[in-house]
């Protein structure tokens, strides 16, 4: 019952003993020494508080500079070489009838071309007598005399021109019926070739009067298998089959396209355009859409814009590349003004190439653009404008 009354008095060595341990363990003693904020302080010492470390921030880090190769100062900066362009030819960004950006469009950045030492319109490896025959010097000089004014142009036609302009026949079945004594002029028979005609002269045939038909401009998408004439003794198709709803207008195809090749053909009655049109002088262009039996290599590619020899002379284009949206490298673009027969087959030809396909996508600066296959349609005003400027 008095044990509480003896629980503070020392009882011997061990409680001596427990009472320096509690000295030790803290100041101020006791069971509870260290378990709590009340107890007292912790022997051990406080921890610090923990802060995750961050990565050092843009603006500390010095700025990244990528380092630069020594440059000499005598090495000249590096620039890729440009091919050479002809001056007669115009810049990729111009704009108008003769522009590029359609062909860079459709085909390769790069262009096999010739250069500026080559003639714009034929081979620099020309050859036969126009490459032996000597320059006498232009108009005015003492080669050739004074110079002489060209005559007033008038409004006089040939008769043969003005008959075959309003549909009666061609301009040498005109001049049969001119031989025949059929046509008058103003009434008077006239049999002698190269009479002319005058606005206001009334000319007749077998006793009806002639008049001159409206000029008529149409663009035709051919297709395969039509031969492209006005009449054929084989009775093949021809490219006039296509022609419906035409009407009662005589137009005559504008160049030829042979039996196998499809694309752009013109159609009109103005002989003097067509004649513009169809003569290599002229330089009119032609975009050509070739297949061919396998890749063609490089090398034969900048042989085709130096020349080629042919059975007829040496030939060359004025643009080659490959085709950009192909999946290989045998289909080629061709650009040329030269209207010989099958000339480009005859040039992959004379290379070991097979022409499985070709196609006239590009003529004069006209496109085939919503034409299907089959079909024609009237040129527009403007496309007429652009033609006669060329």
């Amino acid at each position: 019952m008095n044990d509480h009354k003896n629980r503070d008095k020392p009882r011997g060595k061990d409680s001596a003993r427990r009472s320096k341990s509690t000295d030790k363990r803290s100041p101020t003693g006791g069971r509870d020494a260290g378990r709590g904020k009340e107890a007292g302080e912790s022997k051990f010492p406080k921890r610090p508080d923990f802060k995750k470390t961050q990565p050092p921030r843009s603006k500390d880090r010095p700025e990244f500079k990528k380092l630069q190769p020594p440059q000499s100062k005598d090495r000249p900066e590096f620039k890729k070489p440009q091919p050479p362009r002809s001056g007669d030819r115009p810049d990729d960004d111009a704009s108008g009838p003769r522009s590029r950006k359609p062909y860079d469009k459709r085909h390769g950045a790069v262009k096999y071309e010739r250069d500026a030492e080559t003639p714009p319109f034929k081979s620099k490896y020309q050859k036969g007598p126009a490459a032996r025959k000597p320059y006498r010097g232009g108009a005015g000089s003492s080669d050739f005399g004074p110079r002489t004014d060209k005559k007033a142009s008038d409004d006089t036609i040939r008769l043969n021109k003005y008959l075959a302009n309003s549909g009666l026949s061609s301009r040498r079945e005109a001049d049969e019926l001119i031989r025949s004594g059929l046509v008058q002029i103003n009434g008077k028979v006239v049999t002698e070739m190269g009479v002319k005609v005058k606005p206001d002269d009334t000319v007749t045939y077998a006793g009806e009067k002639v008049k001159p038909e409206k000029p008529v401009y149409l663009l035709l998408n051919k297709p395969k298998d039509y031969i492209t004439t006005a009449k054929d003794p084989q009775n093949r198709q021809t490219v006039m089959q296509l022609l419906r709803g035409l009407g009662n207008h005589r137009v005559f195809p504008v160049g030829r396209l042979d039996r196998h090749t499809t694309g752009l053909l013109m159609f009109t009655n103005d002989g003097d355009l067509a004649k513009k049109l169809t003569h290599p002088k002229h330089g009119v262009k032609k975009l050509y859409h070739v297949f061919l039996d396998k890749n063609c290599k490089p090398e034969h590619m900048h042989q085709l814009v130096e020349g080629v020899e042919l059975e007829d002379g040496v030939m060359a284009v004025d643009v080659v590349s490959y085709v950009a949206d192909a999946k290989d490298k045998s289909q080629v673009g061709v650009e040329i003004h030269s209207g010989k027969n099958r000339i480009v087959r005859r040039l992959f030809e004379s290379l070991g190439y097979k022409v499985i396909k070709l196609d006239r996508v590009v003529f004069g600066g006209l496109t085939k653009k919503d034409l299907a296959r089959g079909k024609w349609r009237y040129l527009t005003e403007q496309e007429l404008n652009n033609l006669k400027m060329l």
